[in-house]
């Protein structure tokens, strides 16, 4: 029987129904293959079996020809074969178990493969959001906040701007349309920044010794 594991949400990728007044623009998730790309180093990892393979089969060749090439080259072959399937099921899960969300006030990173973190980020706390767009369209808008928020870096990984381990900055990872999502934030952040508060001023107290009128 399929059961999901985020029922308990009264709306996907959010702790609790929005107060009154907010409202969500947008939700997304990353993309499964940019993402075992980007964050899992497929490429990288491709590559490196397919130097393998080659060096091996032609280590093969040279001592017995094509059978022996096929012999050596093989085991390599199916080793990354098996290697790359697993970091794309690794990106598939990451990619399955995170929801990314905008609102009018807000971002809010629900993250986590084995152990689910939810991130709420209020546009006061954001000082600066960077775009890195890829040629398919999709990319990757990363936070900078300020204040006394701390976020860990292994904890959020892959959902942080690479490398930036001291200022850690969560990310909307490898989301596709990434161009369009960080326009919906920026308009949101500017309309949510712009409308100014009003405090309660206080009661002005009366001078020591004054008589009040009659």
């Amino acid at each position: 029987m399929d059961h999901d594991d985020f029922a308990f949400e009264p709306l996907p990728g959010l702790p609790a129904h929005p107060p009154k007044g907010e409202t969500l623009l947008w939700q997304g998730s990353p993309a499964t293959l940019p993402l075992a790309r980007e964050a899992y180093k497929l490429t990288w990892v491709a590559c490196y079996f397919v130097l393998v393979v080659l060096w091996r089969a032609s280590t093969g060749y040279a001592d017995g020809g094509a059978p022996m090439a096929l012999a050596y080259g093989l085991p390599y072959a199916v080793i990354g074969l098996c290697a790359c399937g697993l970091i794309v099921l690794l990106a598939y899960w990451q990619a399955r178990t995170a929801i990314y969300t905008i609102t009018t006030a807000r971002v809010i990173l629900r993250i986590g493969a084995a152990l689910s973190v939810t991130i709420n980020l209020p546009f006061k706390q954001l000082l600066s959001a960077s775009l890195d767009k890829r040629r398919n369209g999709t990319g990757t808008i990363a936070m900078q906040i300020g204040g006394d928020t701390k976020i860990s870096y292994l904890v959020c990984w892959p959902h942080v701007r690479p490398w930036h381990l001291r200022g850690v900055e969560p990310a909307l990872r490898c989301i596709p349309d990434a161009e369009r999502v960080a326009r919906i934030l920026s308009d949101a952040a500017e309309a949510r920044l712009s409308v100014p508060s009003v405090a309660p001023r206080a009661a002005a107290r009366a001078p020591q010794g004054a008589v009040p009128a009659e």
